[in-house]
């Protein structure tokens, strides 16, 4: 059936029972991408018959559809022509792993972060209005993102605004770990109550056209039924503040969701659909497992085990650490905005369940949260993704460095981040961090390092930013040494004379990699791993620089107010004379997804590249001389 349909208007001339077999081949046909591509799997599998219904009955691009967060949107990447494009999934050059707009115009709107769908379909609503047109604008948005702020912001000004657009909400009870929080809890309640009254619109119009009592009549009849509602469902927060609640409705029943939301079309103001649906819906082992096959790497279908050999990472080095460290300390804590497997705190909240905390998508309350704990003299732990850590930037400020708090901030995923793309790259957070004062900022060269500076943040009792990449130890380099981590203070690699490179985090392997590259060429150079971007170690870099007059800054981040910045700052505040500086950076602009090794050669941050400028540079002297 899927050989069939090339596009919506394909879709559009199947029956029920047609749909019903292209719903199997989309998932054998998603399964196939996922397992040799990587992606996410589990929310895909899941909105299937949603995708097939929406775009049975809507009509974009003149309909919006607003995908919140937008990795559930193969199904329809596929529905909308991009079917033969898909085995280029997240691939450098091919179908990115997200909405976008250059992709496709039926993609109307760039999304990659949990919580925005609702706020951005008002919008396109609203615009709607004021120009006099009258598509329909719908949003998808899961249970999950239903927790984050945002969602309940635009929920607010939605449901007051008499604006006539669809909230769909995608009830799977996952966002990536199993959600928590009052809100699932009110869904809960919503999912058992299948004797809720849906509106019946025909009926309606009959009454409303009667002469003289059709209309008080309706109002009466409205009234009962809300009556009657809140003795059914208490508490009806959607109803109560504004929309209109249809649901719940079976997520995968094709004909009872097309019937649902034909019904909405017909109804003026905001409407908020419940749709129940089963994350990994047709793949057993995800449905099983929908919080490890949210997101996976590539996998043998069989049997669901990776195909590549897993190996120790960051995230997991961290939360065996943490859990040493609380062993220790009684103060310590963990906090989690949903995210407990991926950043490593699965085990820490077995071995503490009392001092763990899943907050749900609400990065902001994370960092507020800590805060207050910090306050009354706990020590939070808060791991967070680098490209979401962006949301809680005013509680980072306002919350904990204003008051010095020692809060310590885990940033994960840090740098680029590779297929998931612009969304996600994780480029920007030591140069939206080195702007806070109070802050003491790290990042570690290898896993060793990682723990040590875990141990120090305890100890310094103010608030920490140590930042990490997503995976491993890369490198062939092993750092045998290990010196203490003092406030300030770098360290020393190699001693050199001919050239300074400095380099902060994962880049300190790849300087050492150029750095004995370089002695087959007898150019001897100076590694400093900086470990610290606030405070710098401005005597040891001072030295070195005035030493060897030559400098090459590394860092896995923007160009923008990183590593090379500071340095930069150093020379001109005190005014080192004729020093030539490279920063090894990214440039200002989003970085497309691709494989991270294939993004730092179109970037110039691999090893080849800066062991090729050094090498320019030193032929460049050397002529200069005999000149």
């Amino acid at each position: 059936m899927l050989e069939k349909v090339n596009s919506v208007k394909d879709l559009k001339k199947l029956n029920i029972e047609d749909k019903k077999i292209l719903a199997k081949d989309l998932r054998k046909y998603i399964l196939e991408i996922v397992s040799k591509n990587g992606g996410h799997l589990a929310s895909n599998l899941g909105v299937v018959e949603l995708t097939i219904a929406l775009h049975s009955v809507f009509d974009v691009p003149e309909d919006k559809i607003v995908w919140d967060v937008g990795h559930q949107s193969y199904v329809h990447k596929i529905l909308t022509g991009r079917k033969d494009k898909m085995k280029t999934l997240r691939k450098l050059g091919g179908l990115a792993g997200f909405p976008k707009t250059n992709e496709s115009e039926t993609d109307c709107f760039n999304t990659g972060h949990s919580s925005t769908s609702i706020s951005v379909a008002l919008g396109m609503a609203r615009a709607r209005d004021i120009k006099g047109k009258d598509n329909n604008v719908i949003a998808v948005i899961g249970d999950g993102a239903l927790t984050g702020g945002m969602a309940l912001e635009a929920l607010n000004d939605a449901g007051c605004s008499g604006t006539k657009m669809l909230v769909i909400l995608n009830d799977n009870e996952m966002s990536i770990s199993k959600n928590i929080g009052g809100m699932n809890m009110f869904l809960s309640k919503l999912r058992t109550k299948r004797t809720y009254t849906k509106s019946n619109v025909s009926l309606k119009k009959i009454i409303n056209k009667i002469p003289v009592v059709g209309k008080p009549f309706v109002k009466i009849v409205q009234r009962v039924k809300r009556s009657i509602k809140q003795l059914i469902i208490p508490k009806m927060f959607f109803e109560d503040i504004g929309f209109r609640y249809l649901g719940p409705v079976d997520g995968h029943d094709i004909a009872e969701l097309e019937r649902m939301l034909k019904i909405t079309k017909e109804l003026d103001g905001p409407v908020l659909l419940h749709v129940l649906t089963k994350k990994g819906k047709g793949y057993k082992i995800a449905e099983e497992n929908p919080d490890k096959y949210h997101a996976t790497s590539p996998f043998d279908i069989e049997t669901g085990e990776a195909k590549g050999k897993k190996k120790k990472d960051y995230s997991k080095v961290f939360g065996e650490k943490l859990i040493n460290l609380a062993k220790e300390n009684k103060n310590i804590v963990a906090i989690t905005a949903s995210m407990k497997d991926g950043t490593g705190l699965k085990e820490f909240q077995k071995e503490f369940p009392d001092r763990f905390f899943d907050i749900g998508i609400a990065e902001q309350h994370a960092v507020g949260l800590a805060a207050g704990m910090a306050k009354a003299g706990l020590i939070p732990f808060v791991p967070i993704y680098s490209s979401f850590y962006q949301r809680a930037y005013d509680q980072v400020i306002h919350d904990v460095a204003i008051q010095n708090l020692p809060v310590i901030m885990l940033v994960d995923r840090a740098g680029i981040v590779g297929q998931d793309g612009e969304t996600h790259q994780g480029e920007f957070d030591m140069a939206f961090f080195r702007l806070v004062p109070n802050l003491i900022i790290m990042a570690p060269k290898d896993f060793k390092e990682l723990e040590s500076m875990m141990e120090f943040a305890v100890k310094i009792k103010k608030p920490v930013v140590i930042r990490y990449p997503r995976g491993g130890e890369d490198s062939k380099i092993i750092f045998d040494k290990h010196n203490d981590i003092n406030l300030g203070r770098a360290e020393i690699l190699n001693k050199g004379k001919d050239i300074s490179i400095i380099a902060i985090g994962k880049t300190v392997a790849r300087a050492m990699e150029v750095a004995n590259k370089l002695k087959e060429n007898n150019i001897e150079a100076e590694v400093i791993n900086a470990r610290f971007l606030k405070p710098l170690d401005r005597k040891t870099v001072k030295k070195s620089i005035e030493k060897t007059k030559n400098v090459v800054t590394l860092e896995d981040g923007t160009i923008i107010n990183g590593l090379g910045t500071a340095i930069k700052e150093l020379i001109i505040d005190d005014n080192l004379k004729d020093i030539k500086i490279k920063s090894f950076a990214y440039p200002d602009e989003f970085i497309k997804h691709g494989q991270v090794n294939e993004l730092e050669k179109i970037y110039h941050q691999d090893e080849k590249s800066i062991y090729e400028y050094i090498i320019k540079l030193k032929e460049e002297e050397k002529k200069k001389k005999q000149e």
